[in-house]
């Protein structure tokens, strides 16, 4: 894809959200922060607008993309059929980053879901998010706003890295507090299904009911022509060009490993706080769940700024928004996992 646009930064002001409001309700794209990450907002119920994000992300069109809404309301434009466990969730998380899969309405068109009859729907916790959606009066597809397979953008300058010259517009709204994607579920009888995990865990998860079922592709690869109801479940995901991978072992025999493999243009990401010997360069992605679920996605980004050609990573712990954090990072590393 050529450059087509002089891409311009703009700020969360209501005059510039309603210029952004403006290019959505034209049929473009504008780079919207959420709490998450940032998105590639479109009207989510024009299909030649969401052609557009599509073709500026370079994203496999049977991936479905995630409807963004502005007030609990708009879901019953949306979905046809809400469960009363839907209802819940809603209840309890919104707005927030959970994305409820359900049985969509006409409205939606089949290039936003992926060729599927359900639709992804979340309302974020982001003011300015909510701010643009309601002033283009359009539920929005955003997927994260990054080339298709890099690590998404949790900041406006990892956006126009990836998006200058292929989108008008992106609203600056300063770092994700997230960090991660969205927790995605969809509904079974009386279970939740998760589909991808995120801050929303599968302990908050709980509250609703025990009747949790971890879906395999939240840990294992798919196979290419698997139908997919989430986005991220499928390909390479979130990653750098480094080829990333994780060392599930203590630190001790991390550092062993790493020092005993060692070659140029090797780095390792590793936990606050944590040192190695020599000259090995150090990428820090936080010693909490919730710090590493900032961090992941900026250090893998910042893997490709120091030049690093391979990379081993600390395992992050697998509870709470952990399971997210690695999820990531499996599909960053290509599920490339060295136990010790």
């Amino acid at each position: 894809m050529s450059d087509m646009y002089n891409t311009r930064m703009l700020s969360p002001s209501d005059e510039d959200i309603a210029f952004a409001a403006d290019l959505i309700c034209k049929g473009e794209v504008v780079g919207m922060p959420t709490e998450t990450v940032y998105g590639l907002a479109a009207d989510a119920t024009n299909p030649c607008a969401v052609k557009k994000i599509f073709e500026a992300k370079g994203r496999p069109s049977d991936n479905p993309l995630i409807v963004h809404i502005s007030e609990k309301d708009m879901l019953s434009d949306i979905a046809c059929e809400i469960p009363a466990l839907a209802l819940k969730c809603a209840q309890m998380f919104w707005p927030g980053p959970l994305t409820m899969v359900l049985p969509k309405k006409a409205v939606i068109p089949s290039v936003t879901s992926g060729g599927l009859d359900t639709v992804g729907v979340r309302l974020p916790s982001d003011e300015t998010a909510r701010h643009l959606i309601s002033k283009s009066g359009k539920p929005l597809a955003a997927p994260s706003a990054n080339l298709s397979g890099s690590p998404s953008p949790t900041n406006a300058k990892y956006v126009l890295d990836d998006m200058n010259g292929r989108i008008p517009a992106i609203i600056d709204g300063g770092e994700c507090g997230v960090g991660v994607e969205s927790t995605v579920i969809s509904f079974q009888d009386d279970a939740i299904r998760l589909l991808r995990p995120g801050y929303i865990s599968v302990e908050m998860l709980h509250e609703i009911t025990e009747n949790i079922i971890i879906d395999k592709g939240v840990l294992e690869q798919l196979a290419l022509n698997a139908k997919v109801s989430s986005p991220g479940m499928k390909y390479k995901h979130y990653s750098p060009k480094a080829e990333i991978y994780i060392i599930k072992s203590s630190f001790e025999d991390f550092r062993e490993y790493v020092l005993s493999d060692y070659k140029q243009g090797d780095a390792v990401m590793i936990f606050d706080g944590e040192e190695i010997d020599g000259d090995i360069p150090i990428v820090y992605y936080g010693n909490t769940s919730e710090r590493q679920a900032q961090r992941i996605f900026s250090a893998l980004r910042e893997c490709d700024e120091i030049g690093a050609r391979r990379v081993f990573a600390r395992c992050p712990e697998t509870s709470g928004v952990g399971l997210a954090v690695y999820n990531r990072l499996l599909r960053a590393a290509a599920f490339r996992v060295i136990e010790i």
